[in-house]
């Protein structure tokens, strides 16, 4: 397969990267869902390529969508667990390349729609800013259990640190999660109107806050779509290719899609929500159609964690199981924390038709996409992901080549060496599942050298420990793991080696 294949004219392909919010590896028809109808995103995976076995890096919202923008693991960055709220400063250097950034210097146009979620630093109106680097940084701002205070911010001011000094040339989305005031438009660097108004707090997980006069939480995702296709018919006529990045605010809590897709699942307002994605993949799939250019891009569709499962909007549970037959749910160290529904179609260039089981971490998007438009990575870029664009064309699956690190969202790590998955916690790890319950575990440490290991190709619900039969195993995984993240200041005890049971 040659990623410069000619289609048209063209001589590089447009990129679209949909990213969904919370959605879950059991929420799609493709991979096994029936209490919700995607049939546009099964169409995807009928004309493309189904991945089994993809992860997001972490299994919250922030550090995954860190680890898709630069190729690393947001335990690198200044962030070391849990997510960012919308007043917390960019976790991202100014000067880090970015897929974004090194597609744009290759001549790209590039449009980011939708939830960014990866820090801004805001200007107060002490006249100072937000940061997470230099002697100015502020550690607390990136673990608040609430919003930073609204009335210290001047949003009448830029914003920097956000997407367009990061490789957008457009940006139209919002600052966080749909939960997360100010619940306010973002377009470049500056907010759209002045968050004036008292949120409404009308559910559980919604943080008070400010938001602007007429908001709608059930209009952001129509609105990010609208936008990314008017920008790629703006895109259209031009010679140059473009990257669309379209990320979905749905199906995260407040899932709150619009009154025509109510009832459209059985799987109540969150499985609702799902069929909002699969709508906005339909928009800009029809978009790609009537332009000429669906043969020549390159589609990818996934999500940033795994789905939560303790909400009342997420349904019956036990009837639609949102991550499938894997253990656990959003945050959890568990498969079901970060096991992600992976799409993707170029028909120009790949097969459809093929569903593959190679082990993926959504990392690796950063070289596979840059490899597709024929474009290399930036020299000490992208260090935790590897291209897997020309393993497509071997008939089976094939080696990462780096191992795949997970991370929960209380800052747990593991590991997937060798068909295991050797965990550095118990429990949950901190995440979604130690809500309201007895034991939220233990993680690694000189206090309690514990963890899991699983036998993933015999047991991938992770049901049977084998931490005590395989000390072997986890002083190996353990030397691995150590060696990736030394340096790091990543949380993770590297000098306790876990000690054969006696």
């Amino acid at each position: 397969m040659d990623s410069h294949t000619e289609v048209r004219g063209r001589t590089r392909p447009n990129i679209v990267l949909i990213l969904a919010d919370d959605m879950g590896w059991g929420d799609l028809g493709c991979y096994g869902a029936t209490a919700i109808p995607t049939p546009r995103m099964d169409a995807v995976a009928r004309d493309g390529v189904r991945f089994d076995d993809a992860h997001s890096s972490s299994a919250v919202c922030t550090p995954s969508r860190y680890s898709i923008v630069t190729g690393r693991y947001a335990w690198r960055s200044p962030l070391k667990q849990h997510v960012l709220h919308s007043h917390a400063p960019a976790i991202i250097e100014p000067d880090r390349p970015t897929i974004a950034s090194q597609l744009k210097a290759e001549g790209y146009a590039t449009g980011l729609f939708g939830k960014w979620h990866i820090g801004l630093d805001w200007k107060r109106k002490d006249g100072t800013r937000l940061t997470a680097f230099g002697p100015e940084a502020e550690a607390d701002l990136l673990d608040r259990p609430t919003q930073y205070p609204a009335d210290e911010i001047d949003y009448s001011e830029p914003f920097t640190g956000g997407p367009c000094e990061l490789g957008f040339d457009r940006f139209f989305g919002i600052a966080g999660s749909l939960n997360m005031p100010p619940s306010a438009f973002v377009s470049q660097d500056r907010i759209v109107g002045e968050p004036t108004l008292e949120r409404p707090v009308y559910q559980r997980g919604i943080n008070p806050g400010l938001m602007t006069e007429g908001w709608r939480d059930d209009q952001a995702d129509i609105r990010f779509t609208e936008e990314a296709i008017g920008w790629m018919r703006e895109r259209a006529p031009e010679e140059e290719p473009f990257f669309l990045f379209l990320s979905a605010a749905a199906p995260h809590r407040p899932c709150v899609p619009p009154a025509q897709f109510h009832g459209m699942s059985d799987a109540g307002l969150r499985g609702d929500a799902v069929c909002l994605v699969d709508w906005m993949v339909g928009q800009i799939d029809d978009t790609l159609h009537e332009l000429g250019l669906a043969d020549d891009t390159v589609v990818v569709i996934t999500s940033d964690n795994g789905a939560p499962m303790v909400y009342p909007e997420d349904g019956d549970t036990d009837t639609h199981r949102p991550n499938g037959p894997f253990r656990g749910q959003k945050g959890d160290i568990w498969d079901g924390g970060h096991r992600e529904p992976l799409l993707v179609r170029w028909p120009a260039a790949i097969p459809g038709g093929q569903v593959r089981d190679d082990l993926v971490c959504l990392s690796d998007l950063y070289p596979t996409l840059l490899a597709a438009a024929g474009v290399q990575v930036a020299p000490g870029a992208a260090e935790d992901a590897v291209d897997i664009l020309s393993r497509l064309a071997e008939p089976g699956p094939t080696p990462r080549g780096l191992p795949v690190v997970h991370h929960s969202m209380g800052g747990a790590f593991a590991l997937r060496i060798d068909g295991f998955k050797v965990v550095f916690c118990t429990e949950s790890g901190g995440g979604f599942s130690s809500i309201g319950a007895d034991d939220d575990g233990t993680v690694y440490g000189a206090a309690a050298p514990v963890g899991r290991i699983y036998d993933l190709e015999n047991d991938p619900a992770e049901t049977t420990d084998l931490w005590d039969a395989r000390p072997d195993l986890a002083a190996q995984a353990h030397a691995v793991l150590a060696d990736i993240v030394r340096g790091a200041d990543s949380g993770f005890a590297v000098d306790v080696v876990p000690e054969p049971a006696r």
